[in-house]
C-alpha cells in the first residue's frame, strides 16, 4: 500500500512551511533515519527524516515551493515490494478538492489549497462530448504489460474484467478502479475536456517614478517573516522600560584569562558571553520577580534559569537555548553555546534547543556596538543588551583612572515587571559581573 508523505509540524507553531530541497529523487530507496528534505520552518531550515522504508515513486511538491500546509502530501512512497511506478495513481494519491467559484477575478492566497491549484475563476463547463468512439486497447508498457493501479488489477480479476480492452483515465492512461466499475457497468468511461486555463492578468504599472531607483526585490523567508511578526506584535502588545548601568569588566577579563589558562588541556576556551550568560541566570535566581512571563490574566513564575542566546544566523536570527544556566559550571555552558551556535548556522537545530527560555540576551559588542536596546521575545518578558567593553576614564575611590566598562541595557515588559524588580536584577547583574568569583560558588 503506498505511503502518503506528509508536510511534517517541526515546530509548534508551525502551520506551514517551505520545502526548501529534496535530498532525494524519485526511484530511490529510503529507510528509517535517511534525510529526505529541507525544509524551511518558521524558525529555522531543518531536516527532515524517514520514517518508513520504501521506494520514492512520486515527489508531489517540487524544492522551492512556499506556503505548504502541515499535513500535505509532499511525496508517495512505494513500500518493498511494490511497483515504484504504479504506486503513485489516482488511487494513492489524494485527489484536490476543487475550490468554488466566485465572482469576479480570485487572487492566490497563503491559503491556497495543497497542491497549490489555480484559484482564478472557473470556466463553465464544457457541453456533454457526443458518444464516444470505440474504445482503443489500454496502453501497454514496453514488457507488454497493461498500466493499471494494483487495486483495479485485484477488482478486474475477481469480476473477469479484460484489463486490455479498456481505455484508462488515470495518469499516463492507466487504468484505475473507476474504469473497472465502468466496464463492468457497460459503459465506457468517458473523458472530458479540461477548462481552459484563463491567462493570469498582467500586473499594474508602477506609479510614473515609483521605481526610479535601481532596486531588486527579494521574497521573504519564512523566518524573517516570523521575526517581523513576533516582534511587533512585542512592541505593538508589551509595554517596554529600558534601564541602563555600566559595568566595570576588568575584574571579569583578570578572571577569564585564568580559567581558560586552566581549561586549556580539556579544549575548553570561555569568552566574555559564556560568562554573561552565567551572570544572567544567577542574576534571575536572586531577583525571581524578573524570572516571570505575562499570560493575559495569569503570571508564570519560572523556578530554572533557562537563558535564550540571540544568534544571528544567514537570513535572520534565532535563539538557542542554555537551560538551567545557573547550575551548569561555565566549562558546560561554553562547550554547550559553541556547539548550539556552530549547528545554528548550518541549521541543524532541533526544536527543543531553540523553544521555550525564560529570558535572553542579545550581544553586539564584538560588532563595536557601545549601547542598544532590544526588543522582547515573547512570551518572555526581558531581554538584556549587552555592548561592547572599552577603555573609558572611571572615578574608583574619588580618583580618576580609566577602566574596561561595558554598557548594558534592560528591556522589560512592564505589565510583567516593575521598574524596581528591573533595577535590582541589573544591580545583581553589575555585581556578578565586577566580583566574578561569585560565580564559581
Amino acid at each position: 500500500m503506498p505511503i502518503n508523505l506528509q508536510m511534517p509540524a517541526l515546530s509548534p507553531t508551525m502551520e506551514e512551511g517551505t520545502l526548501a530541497k529534496w535530498l532525494v529523487k524519485e526511484g530511490d530507496e529510503v529507510a528509517s533515519g535517511d534525510l529526505l528534505a529541507e525544509i524551511e520552518t518558521d524558525k529555522a531550515t531543518m531536516e527532515f527524516e524517514a520514517v518508513d522504508e520504501g521506494t520514492i515513486a512520486k515527489i508531489v511538491v517540487a524544492e522551492g515551493t512556499d506556503n505548504v500546509k502541515v499535513g500535505e502530501v509532499i511525496a508517495i512512497i512505494a513500500e518493498d515490494g511494490e511497483d515504484a511506478g504504479e504506486a503513485y495513481s489516482a488511487d494513492a494519491a489524494p485527489a484536490p478538492t476543487p475550490a468554488p467559484a466566485k465572482e469576479g477575478r480570485r487572487q492566490v492566497d497563503e491559503g491556497a489549497n495543497a497542491l497549490g491549484e489555480d484559484n482564478r475563476k472557473a470556466e463553465p463547463a464544457p457541453e456533454p462530448a457526443p458518444a464516444p468512439a470505440p474504445a482503443a486497447k489500454a496502453p501497454q508498457s514496453s514488457s507488454n504489460r497493461v498500466k493499471a493501479s494494483p487495486l483495479a488489477r485485484r477488482l478486474a480479476e475477481q469480476k473477469g474484467v479484460d484489463l486490455s480492452a479498456i481505455t484508462g483515465t488515470g495518469p499516463n492512461g492507466r487504468i484505475i478502479k473507476a474504469d473497472i466499475d465502468a466496464a463492468e457497468g457497460g459503459t465506457a468511461p468517458v473523458k472530458t475536456a479540461a477548462p481552459a486555463a484563463t491567462a493570469a492578468p498582467a500586473p499594474a504599472p508602477a506609479p510614473a517614478g515609483e521605481f526610479d531607483i535601481p532596486h531588486s526585490d527579494e521574497k521573504l523567508s519564512g523566518m524573517r517573516k516570523t521575526i517581523a511578526r513576533r516582534l511587533s506584535q512585542s512592541m505593538q502588545e508589551a509595554p517596554h522600560i529600558y534601564l541602563t548601568v555600566d559595568c566595570q569588566l576588568d575584574a571579569l577579563l583578570d578572571l577569564r584569562k585564568q580559567l581558560n589558562e586552566s581549561l586549556e588541556a580539556r579544549g575548553v576556551k570561555l569568552s566574555v558571553n559564556d560568562m554573561l550568560i552565567k551572570a544572567l541566570a544567577i542574576a534571575l535566581e536572586q531577583v525571581p520577580d524578573c524570572n516571570v512571563s505575562f499570560l493575559g490574566d495569569t503570571m508564570r513564575r519560572y523556578t530554572r534559569q533557562d537563558i535564550s542566546v540571540a544568534v544571528s544566523i544567514p537570513g535572520g536570527l534565532i535563539t538557542p537555548v542554555i537551560t538551567d544556566a545557573t547550575n551548569k559550571p561555565l566549562s558546560k555552558i561554553a562547550t554547550e553555546m559553541k556547539d548550539l551556535a556552530a549547528r545554528a548556522q548550518e541549521g541543524k537545530l532541533q526544536m527543543h534547543e531553540y523553544q521555550g527560555g525564560t529570558a535572553s540576551i542579545s550581544n553586539m559588542g564584538m560588532m563595536g556596538i557601545k549601547q542598544f536596546t532590544a526588543v522582547i521575545n515573547p512570551p518572555q518578558s526581558m531581554i538584556l543588551a549587552v555592548g561592547a567593553g572599552e577603555k573609558r576614564p572611571h572615578v574608583v575611590d574619588g580618583a580618576l583612572t580609566t577602566a574596561t566598562m561595558m554598557t548594558v541595557t534592560g528591556s522589560f515588559d512592564h505589565r510583567a515587571i516593575d521598574g524596581a524588580d528591573g533595577a535590582k536584577l541589573l544591580a545583581a547583574f553589575k555585581t556578578l559581573v565586577e566580583k566574578p568569583m561569585g560565580m564559581l560558588a
